[in-house]
């Protein structure tokens, strides 16, 4: 190469030169954007649209779509509960899985009826759609997402409510896409992880009125395990005694919120690698 170069017209070895140097300048940007990019994080809502189709040209292909609700939680935790805790808790199983990213948190989730006002509408703060346009926004997020090339959607619901109508949606879209590559996954290792916490919390000495469904030790510890900020230590004492509660918050830490997280984390990446492995062709 250096024998091609000194038989080159001097004109021609400054060219030759220089296109080298800019081809090294270009291979090391090129390097130094890839880094860049990864360090933004997984949050799809804090990425530029041309940081998205980097991420899944280079194999993000799986995006989780977490989902909360906006409904009352006692005397003693925020009404956006559910939205804060499975945003903290998708963005560590992206990181686990290491290549995936975050969808938006879909924070309107049907709560029961609104005129009568039912289930958890009966109480201030709680925001409820229908059944339908639950699923109608699940299905154009879903839609919307393969549009860009990812292949995996995986629905994380955080709420008991409406698991039924993930599991609904993601068989839909598969029967229709069959013949593609993209799927979704409504796995209930999630939602079933929190089962497998208060058998947890039973082994050691707490019971299953203290437990609780709904804003119990079960409930507030993971929440004061990912977002403390939105329980109010000050009102534990009195909180099963507000209606809409179910169980027994004032001995929560985060401590044994943070069990549950691992469990949760834990459960959920491995059943998103089972459900997303494919057989080679």
């Amino acid at each position: 190469m250096r024998d091609m170069m000194l038989r080159l017209p001097q004109a021609a070895r400054r060219c030759a030169t220089k296109l080298a140097a800019a081809v090294l300048i270009l291979v090391a940007l090129a390097g130094t954007s890839t880094a860049a990019d990864t360090a933004h994080g997984v949050l799809l809502e804090e990425l530029t649209s041309v940081e998205i189709a980097q991420r899944v040209r280079g194999g993000a292909t799986t995006v989780l779509v977490p989902i909360g609700g906006t409904e009352q939680n006692g005397a003693h935790m925020a009404v956006g509960k559910h939205n804060a805790r499975v945003k903290v808790l998708a963005e560590r199983i992206a990181t686990r899985l290491g290549n995936a990213l975050v969808a938006p948190v879909l924070a309107y989730v049907p709560e029961g009826g609104i005129d009568p006002p039912s289930g958890h509408m009966r109480h201030a703060g709680t925001l409820s759609i229908t059944s339908s346009a639950f699923g109608q926004v699940l299905d154009g997020t879903a839609r919307s997402l393969r549009a860009h090339g990812f292949r995996d959607i995986v629905f994380l619901g955080d709420h008991g409510g409406y698991q039924a109508e993930e599991r609904s949606v993601a068989a839909r879209l598969n029967h229709e896409w069959a013949r593609g590559t993209a799927r979704v996954h409504a796995l209930p290792e999630y939602y079933d992880s929190t089962k497998g916490f208060a058998q947890w919390l039973k082994s050691r000495g707490y019971s299953d009125a203290e437990i609780g469904v709904h804003g119990g030790l079960l409930d507030t510890a993971l929440a004061l395990a990912t977002v403390p900020a939105m329980v109010r230590s000050e009102r534990l004492a009195d909180a099963s005694a507000v209606p809409g509660i179910t169980g027994d918050p004032r001995r929560a830490t985060a401590e044994l919120g943070n069990a549950g997280v691992e469990m949760i984390v834990n459960a959920t990446t491995e059943a998103i690698r089972t459900s997303t492995r494919r057989r080679a062709p």
